[in-house]
């Protein structure tokens, strides 16, 4: 048994049976507390005592073995027969640098791996995690980590059980047990004493804790906490669930597989090639085909994917985007549908009172208040606007409530779309019929106006005529207009302690106004520009709905005009189509509102959408949104509003509960793609100068211009930094240019291949080889005398003189790749502009120009530097050669723009 269990144990011995089958009373005793929860300084030291209220942390696979794992995927395996065949060649100088670079890269794919684990573990700190607790006797908003037994706290309809507790008190309390069960229905749990032992789950009167609040709500006595729970034996169960894997995941994959299997067959290619063809010597066949494979080896792609990765968590994190699943990051960059709340997510979520339709204000708010479960500052937005609309007009509401005592409630829920309680009505000169009872409700006006059969007209009670039900819902429309979300209340006194929601009084109608976020309706322009489709889905009025949908920009036409039948679709009026209907709907309108929506229609959209092959991204809050967020591709949930079950299911939380925020996270999800395929364009391109040199020996008959160990200076030495800045690259304004990305489509598709090894890569390619062919012409020796030349150089048989010339020519081949690729690294940051014109216009990247100023700085240090110079076989370059070097990158930067500029017109001409 553990300290805390024993220290748990140690509170209950006053109790003779377990925690189920004692009263209330009872319960409380036995842990030492009371119906006002506990004192703070009672809390602080149970919390020394019993430690945190969270599970131990997940156990990993040790680093060691993490380390390992990048030491044997395809690529690594590859280098490493690499490294092998060299020592075989006996040249053991080129097999410990080629292990070299598994290992460096190997290690740097470790570290980006750790880093980022440990961002995403670092964000989950960030939520909003909190519980309403009783603590010196008034309700506190306590972090759940700081929960101990003893506790008395609040819970409500989408709030996660915090830990293992006993219902003090309930109204309609309904729990989601899945969690324990695998049972998805909820149960209904009350909180008398049981007679008999049950377990955990199926005790009426328990909350486990991982369970969630389905409907209703209740008051509970923690009891047991952190690895106490039984959630946590569950949980421990479960901790060695390996995650699928996602889809960028699974596609640098097929990429790593695609190369290795193209490095294999060059490689086996150029071995026979030049053992037959050429007739050099086995040993140097060997060394040649092992250049073949290094040379196509992108050894920094999986450490730049890791990168890009863990860049774009952070700076979607920083612009207030939360990511649970990586997988996700991925997926956002294919959303073609945006299905979003309007309350709280395009609104300010600063819900206010407004107006008021009544002739009695006073009793309209004291029954609208007295009709609420929130305070000043805790609770709903719209239960909140409306105890301090009161407030403002007069009526203190939480000054009221202990002269109407709660006797029962019915609890609102999106089939009636009200709420009412029934309350003690003591004489009050807001009344003048005396009652012992009272009835009062609060909900959708015309759900509500449908159960009133009379209205309270200048202090009297009149019938409901169809003249005055005209009226009011006109009244309602009015508001409606305005953006407004309007709140009808009603009342019934009650000779019994009956609740019935029938032939009640309406009393008037309140309108509460949420405006727009600021930057919501740049979003919006911005969605449309990016082929992103927005639908607005709202439990809303349809009037209320249009009137935000057109002050956004979402829908266009008068801000005060009727309701548009094509454009704002009702939930009844969407239980009139059937499957194929909606999706005829949703597939040839880009731009709706569907107001008036049921939890379960908000699913049926959502699998519409799907249906017709869109990538879905959907926002919610409630525990009735958690079938949508878990159907949906991307399900983003509110950090704010949001409830704890939402929260779960959904991949990414938003902080601050804003459109725009989706707008950026889906710019990031982009950009990671981008900057994939963008660093995989340019190493390959590289590979195509560093294979030149191989297959133009084998086709020419000339000594090779490069050395294996010059390719990996130029792989590890120089151009790995400017790829990685390439992969760090910010998420720029073209991103929300173009449509959304096929899931399709792949990140090494034709369009890539063509620009890296047609473009790029052969103008690298035609650079290098013309600057070693310039060196032999500088030295006399033109095509067929370097083709006598060739046996004696590749057998290093020649005269020293001439091998000098040899390693003159190669540096110069060697510095036309890197100052080439100095030029393409500014030509890949865009798939559209030149380099001159994305210099201009896309963020700046002090990655990249670091990045190529250490390249550069690299290639003087092994000009300079005469032990390393020797080691990889160079010479010093001639002063004549360094202009051409410095016409390297232009030249590129050229090429490239003259076939952006031919492709462009392509494109335009056949739209």
């Amino acid at each position: 048994m553990t300290h805390g269990a024993s220290a748990t144990t140690a509170l209950l011995l006053s109790a003779s049976q377990p925690i189920t089958t004692l009263s209330l009373e009872d319960a409380l005793a036995a842990l030492q507390s009371s119906s006002q929860g506990l004192t703070q300084f009672d809390a602080e030291q149970r919390h020394e005592q019993f430690g945190a209220n969270a599970l131990p942390p997940a156990r990993h696979r040790p680093l060691l073995l993490r380390f390992l794992d990048q030491l044997r995927h395809f690529m690594a395996l590859l280098l490493w027969s690499a490294g092998a065949m060299a020592f075989l060649a006996q040249t053991p100088a080129l097999g410990w640098a080629i292990w070299s670079v598994v290992l460096i890269n190997a290690a740097f794919s470790f570290w980006q791996e750790f880093q980022a684990e440990r961002t995403l573990a670092a964000l989950t700190a960030v939520l909003p995690i909190t519980v309403r607790t009783y603590r010196d006797g008034a309700i506190q908003r306590v972090p759940i980590a700081e929960l101990v037994p003893g506790d008395v706290i609040e819970l409500e309809q989408g709030d996660q059980v915090p830990a293992d507790c006993r219902l003090l008190a309930a109204t309609g309390l309904y729990l989601n047990v899945s969690v324990l069960t695998g049972e998805s229905l909820p149960v209904l749990r009350e909180p008398a004493q049981q007679q008999r032992l049950l377990s955990t789950a199926e005790a009426m009167n328990l909350l486990p804790a991982g369970s969630s609040i389905a409907a209703g709500h209740g008051q509970a006595l923690v009891y047991a906490t952190g690895i106490n729970t039984e959630f946590a034996q569950v949980a421990q169960l479960s901790a060695g669930t390996e995650r699928s894997r996602s889809t960028l995941e699974l596609e640098v994959g097929r990429i790593v597989r695609t190369i290795t299997a193209l490095a294999l067959t060059m490689g086996g290619l150029s071995f026979l090639a030049s053992l037959l063809l050429v007739k050099v010597s086995v040993q140097e066949s060997l060394v040649f085909s092992i250049g073949i494979i290094v040379a196509n080896v992108p050894e920094g792609l999986l450490p730049t994917v890791t990168l890009a990765l863990a860049l774009a968590v952070r700076r979607m994190a920083a612009e207030r985007a939360l990511v649970r699943r990586l997988s996700a990051v991925d997926s956002l960059g294919c959303v073609t549908v945006i299905c979003t709340d309007k309350t709280g997510t395009l609104t300010a979520n600063a819900m206010a009172m407004q107006d008021t339709w009544t002739s009695d204000e006073p009793l309209l708010l004291l029954a609208a208040g007295l009709c609420s479960n929130a305070t000043l500052e805790v609770g709903d937005s719209t239960e909140t606007a409306l105890i301090k609309g009161a407030l403002e007009r007069g009526v203190d509401i939480e000054q009221e409530r202990p002269q109407f005592p709660r006797v029962q409630e019915a609890a609102f829920d999106s089939e009636r779309r009200m709420m009412s309680v029934l309350v003690h009505w003591q004489a009050d000169r807001r009344w003048s019929e005396p009652s012992e009872w009272m009835v009062l409700s609060k909900g959708a006006p015309l759900e509500l106006i449908g159960r009133c059969t009379h209205w309270l007209q200048a202090g009297e009670i009149s019938a409901l005529t169809e003249a005055s039900r005209s009226l009011a819902i006109s009244a309602n429309d009015v508001m409606a207009r305005q953006g407004y979300r309007v709140i009808a209340v009603a009342c019934k006194p009650s000779a019994t302690a009956e609740l019935h929601e029938s032939n009640l009084i309406l009393l008037g109608l309140v309108g509460l106004y949420d405006p727009p976020r600021t930057g919501v309706q740049g979003a919006i322009a911005c969605c449309k520009q990016a082929g992103i489709k927005v639908t607005m889905v709202t439990g809303d009025y349809g009037l209320t709905a249009q009137a935000i949908a057109r002050q956004i920009g979402l829908l266009e036409g008068p801000l005060h005009g009727p309701v548009d039948p094509l454009r704002v679709i009702h939930g009844y009026d969407l239980d009139r189509l059937s499957d194929a209907q909606l999706r005829q709907v949703i597939k040839f309108r880009s731009r709706l509102v569907f107001a008036r929506m049921a939890p379960e229609q908000k699913l049926r959209l959502v699998q519409a959408y799907k249906a017709l092959g869109e990538v879905v991204a959907v926002t919610g809050d409630g525990v009735n949104d958690a079938p949508a967020l878990r159907a949906a591709d991307v399900g983003i949930a509110m950090g704010r509003s949001g409830t704890d079950v939402a929260r779960e299911a959904a991949d990414i939380v938003l902080v601050d509960d804003n459109f725009s925020t989706i707008v950026s996270a889906v710019r990031q999800g982009r950009a990671v793609y981008q900057n994939i395929r963008h660093f995989i364009l340019y190493v390959m391109a590289s590979n195509v100068a560093e294979v030149a040199p191989f297959v133009t020996m084998l086709l020419l008959r000339i000594p090779a211009a490069l050395t294996v160990l010059q390719i990996l200076a130029i792989d590890l030495g120089t151009d790995m930094l400017p790829a990685l800045g390439l992969g760090a690259e910010p998420a720029q304004l073209e991103a929300m240019q173009q449509p959304p990305r096929r899931t399709t489509e792949h990140v090494l598709n034709r369009a890539v291949l063509r620009r890296a090894y047609l473009v790029i890569g052969l103008a690298e390619a035609v650079l290098a080889m013309l600057g070693y062919a310039m060196v032999w012409a500088r030295h006399g020796v033109d095509l067929a005398g370097l083709q006598d030349l060739a046996p004696a150089l590749l057998h290093h048989a020649a005269s020293p003189q001439l091998m000098a010339y040899q390693r003159e020519a190669a540096s110069v081949a060697l510095g036309s790749i890197v100052f080439a690729q100095a030029g393409a690294v500014w030509a890949c940051r865009s798939e559209r502009l030149p380099a001159w014109s994305a210099a201009l216009r896309l963020r700046p990247n002090a990655l990249i120009w670091a990045g190529v100023g250490l390249e550069l700085s690299a290639f003087v240090l092994l000009q300079a530097w005469a032990p390393l110079r020797q080691l990889l076989q160079m010479a010093p370059i001639p002063s004549q050669f360094w202009w051409w070097l410095l016409c390297c990158a232009p030249a590129v930067v050229l090429v490239d723009g003259i076939h952006k500029r031919i492709t462009n017109l392509r494109s335009v001409r056949s739209l």
